[in-house]
């Protein structure tokens, strides 16, 4: 199989993101699947940042260890990541073994921004890797646009002063768009039927909001963005009572701020999407990089009880699909649905075949019959829900007890059957789940040995179960939990190996409550991927 691996780093500032993007349209065009991993500190400049893109002939989803190629920006990135490698770094401010470019000294004398440079080395690294500069003019031309010219002489430049160290071959393959998973997300909710999405702006969420104002130009979309998260989750409330279809995103520390707000869709039984982008805590914790520590606090945000549907999904292709059911079914059950997400979903691009017309049932508004009863009780619990106005009705919500008309009550037949109306709608949403596939099995189906997940280490999972043929067990949809689907794909299964990044155990406590008890656990709190080379070892030593 070809497999390959480049990293490119240089400081904040300097343009590593788009470089790297610029790299995955190249590696695209080869005709090879491509992943990146995008690292870099919470800082407007210097720090050290850095990409590393993955491309292979099959389906990949996460990274190895070291780098077969390596550009270096600066010194930095020829002392952490050189070793071993091809290594093409600026040799005016840099020192190392390798194919030494003076960059600075080419963006001086063409006349070029100095963040220019990265062009300059990524031509040269098209020729270490005996890339045809065609289809470096070609990449070049779909990621600048207008600007192409100019970065295309740059490149050249870069280029012509290398040489071929080795050969990445071309596969017969269709290039396939680079999404991350935030861009599936945006995709997917508005697939959905989204007419609002409402945001205050937090890592790693935030690229939902511009994607979505990027897209609702010339459109009834309402993309909002007011002033604390408190105001994005009542405003978003306000929406849905009128109507509107509409979800909101953000990260852990937001969210704390919106689970008053959670409770009230809960009482008020309104529909919302809330896409939660995890990151490492307590506090501000690391706030750009990854973890999947937020997972209990999600199943049981809010006070009260109250059903609720929390999706997981793994990849940008599930993250588009389940985005758009997610709308479906806030809006079925009148539940808020969470789509829960981290870094290393939301923000790395991935080769990614999204299907525009994926089908999406459409939740039909159960109209009112005669004089408007909001909460009528119902035998799945699920009232008819119009929003206002509404000729001769008054359409009430209440976030108090209530009775059938949405009428403030203390009284304790009316509150027990409320109480009871809730629990028996969570009874139908669990119900009516069945009908979806919630988990995905990998690997070895058929394997005594199983590695169980969630999220964005599903991928690293996957492949590390395919090469040491092992099952993979992944359930996308963890609250209502898939108890039947999960006993049908544990069917055989002698050891079970829960794999997730937080300290706690959040997954494996998920199971415990279900009986379920893995005989290993595997963690990784360091706010980074695991790497499959990393993970590979740590799954041979539990094996043993």
């Amino acid at each position: 199989m070809n497999d390959y691996s480049i990293c490119i780093g240089g400081q904040a500032g300097e343009g590593i993101n788009k470089a790297g993007l610029l790299i995955g349209r190249v590696l695209g065009l080869l005709g090879y699947q491509v992943y990146m991993y995008y690292d870099y500190p919470s800082l407007i400049r210097g720090g050290h940042n850095y990409a590393i893109l993955r491309c292979a002939d099959h389906e990949i989803g996460a990274i190895c260890g070291k780098p077969d190629i390596v550009c270096a920006l600066d010194q930095e990135t020829v002392n952490r990541h050189g070793e071993g490698a091809v290594l093409i770094y600026d040799a005016d401010v840099a020192k190392g073994e390798g194919i030494g470019i003076p960059a600075t000294t080419i963006i001086r004398e063409e006349g070029g921004a100095p963040i220019a440079r990265n062009t300059v080395l990524i031509g040269a690294l098209c020729r270490a890797a005996g890339v045809p500069p065609e289809i470096l003019g070609e990449a070049i031309t779909k990621e600048f646009g207008k600007r192409s010219e100019e970065n295309l002489r740059l490149a050249l430049r870069g280029y012509h002063a290398a040489e071929e160290r080795m050969q990445i071959p071309i596969q017969k393959n269709d290039s396939l768009p680079l999404l991350t998973g935030n861009d599936a997300i945006a995709l997917g909710l508005i697939r959905g039927g989204l007419d609002a999405y409402v945001s205050y702006p937090m890592t790693p969420s935030s690229s939902i909001l511009h994607t979505m104002a990027d897209l609702a130009q010339g459109t009834p979309l309402l993309v909002l963005h007011p002033e604390n998260e408190i105001a994005v989750i009542t405003m978003a409330l306000g929406l849905s009572y009128a109507g509107r279809r509409v979800a909101v995103g953000t990260s852990g520390g937001g969210f704390c701020l919106m689970t008053e707000g959670v409770s009230l869709a809960g009482m008020a039984e309104q529909p919302v999407v809330i896409v939660m982008a995890m990151r490492p805590g307590p506090s501000t914790g690391m706030p750009t990089y990854s973890s999947q520590g937020d997972l209990s606090f999600v199943l049981h945000a809010g006070h009260g009880e109250f059903p609720r549907i929390v999706i997981a999904p793994g990849t940008t292709e599930e993250a588009y699909e389940w985005s758009a059911r997610a709308m479906h079914l806030a809006w079925q059950f009148q539940v808020p649905v969470f789509v829960l997400s981290d870094k290393n979903l939301g923000e790395h691009p991935k080769s990614t075949e999204i299907d525009p017309a994926f089908p999406v049932p459409v939740a039909s508004v159960r109209s009112p019959r005669g004089t408007y009863a909001r909460y009528c009780n119902t035998p799945d619990g699920i009232s008819p829900f119009y929003p206002p106005p509404l000729t001769g009705n008054v359409v009430k919500v209440n976030s108090y007890t209530h009775d059938d008309s949405g009428i403030t009550t203390e009284d304790p037949g009316p509150a027990a059957a409320h109480a009871v109306k809730l629990i028996r709608k969570g009874a139908t949403i669990e119900n009516e789940m069945a009908y979806y596939g919630c988990l995905r099995v990998d690997g070895a189906e058929d394997a005594p040995v199983a590695l169980i997940c969630f999220g964005s280490t599903g991928e690293a999972c996957r492949e590390i179960g395919e090469r040491l043929s092992l099952r993979v067990i992944r359930p996308i949809v963890l609250e209502p939990f898939p108890l039947a689907q999960f006993a049908d794909a544990l069917a055989g299964v002698k050891r079970m190996i829960v794999i997730e990044e937080n300290a706690t155990g959040q997954l494996d406590s998920l199971l415990r409550g279900y009986g379920i008890i893995a005989d290993r656990r595997i963690s990784n709190v360091s706010g980074r991927p695991f790497f499959l080379d990393e993970l590979e070892l740590k799954v041979r030593g539990v094996m043993q």
